[in-house]
């Protein structure tokens, strides 16, 4: 299959890029600056169709592209991460129309949900109303893709990835390294996750080409998966409970509570948004799981022991 991956630079897309590679699949990256790597770039402005318009002919559209959300939640910010997903999207969907994409697997996150407390978030869930950093740009990130010209379009609701050197797992790691693996804030709040490897698997089972190591889904429709999928590990955890599980495969001893008003004040000398760490969602993926996909890492522990002990 040829795919061609919009935000194919970031960790994510450079971990499906490779995955998809190692499957014998063509990959095609969208780049605003093309630079050395093993998979063939074709640059594109990211807002306008141009002669890159020509890769999607018989192509399947993987679309992660987006600023990375770990800044401060002002007004300007939060029209940059909207921005920066709004308009790769309507790009792609401009340039498809008359082509034949088969499918189209579009980035999304569970923070349409906001902070959704004790509530149970599944593909039915409807979206949250704040905060605008999440629920707002979330909202125009799906509403620019719901018409997109292809024969089947699979929305994934994705949860925080982890994965080695990324943001969200470096800074959590670093943090319990250094004696602050604390609970932050009242440390009830949810934590939904899912490990890079199982991520990448509903990546390629949304595209309709199971990894080889995959077994046969029991349960999936015959033509495949579409609308909104829920991509999260089946068992998120509270925050305290993630917080003792990163000292446990550490080796670190009990640390003192982050206090909410400490994280507030922190996340401005971060340059950071402090509604990462003091909200939260349970989720489950109910879709995959009625379809019987098998996590490699259903649990938080087993996750963090694959991640953060291996070399």
């Amino acid at each position: 299959m040829k795919v061609v991956v919009a935000g194919g630079s970031g960790a994510l897309g450079r971990a499906l890029c490779r995955s998809l590679t190692d499957e014998g699949h063509e990959v095609v990256v969208l780049t605003r600056r093309p630079r050395e790597g093993s998979f063939r770039q074709v640059l594109w402005d990211g807002a306008t169709p141009g002669p890159w318009a020509r890769e999607l002919d018989g192509s399947a559209v993987v679309n992660l592209a987006g600023e990375l959300v770990d800044r401060r939640p002002t007004p300007a910010n939060v029209a940059l991460l909207t921005r920066s997903r709004v308009e790769p999207t309507r790009a792609l969907a401009a340039a498809a129309v008359g082509r034949s994409v088969g499918v189209w697997v579009q980035a999304s996150t569970l923070a349409l949900h906001g902070d959704a407390g004790e509530a149970l978030v599944t593909e039915t869930t409807p979206p949250g109303d704040g905060p605008p950093q999440m629920v707002g740009v979330a909202r125009a990130w799906e509403a620019a893709a719901a018409d997109a010209p292809a024969d089947r379009l699979v929305v994934l609701r994705t949860s925080i990835v982890l994965d080695r050197g990324t943001p969200a797992l470096d800074r959590l790691a670093g943090l319990t390294r250094w004696g602050l693996g604390g609970r932050v804030g009242s440390g009830r709040q949810w934590f939904s996750w899912i490990h890079v490897a199982d991520w990448l698997r509903i990546v390629h089972l949304s595209l309709g080409v199971p990894t080889s190591a995959d077994g046969p889904v029991r349960t999936l429709p015959a033509d495949g998966l579409r609308g909104v999928v829920v991509a999260t590990a089946p068992h998120p955890v509270r925050n305290d409970e993630l917080m003792r599980t990163l000292r446990a495969t550490l080796h670190r001893p009990p640390a003192p509570p982050t206090p909410t008003w400490l994280v507030r004040a922190g996340s401005v000398v971060l340059r950071t948004d402090p509604a990462l760490g003091l909200t939260g969602r349970r989720a489950v993926p109910a879709r995959l799981t009625d379809a019987g996909f098998d996590f490699r890492y259903p649990d938080l522990a087993g996750a963090l022991a694959d991640l953060l002990r291996r070399p």
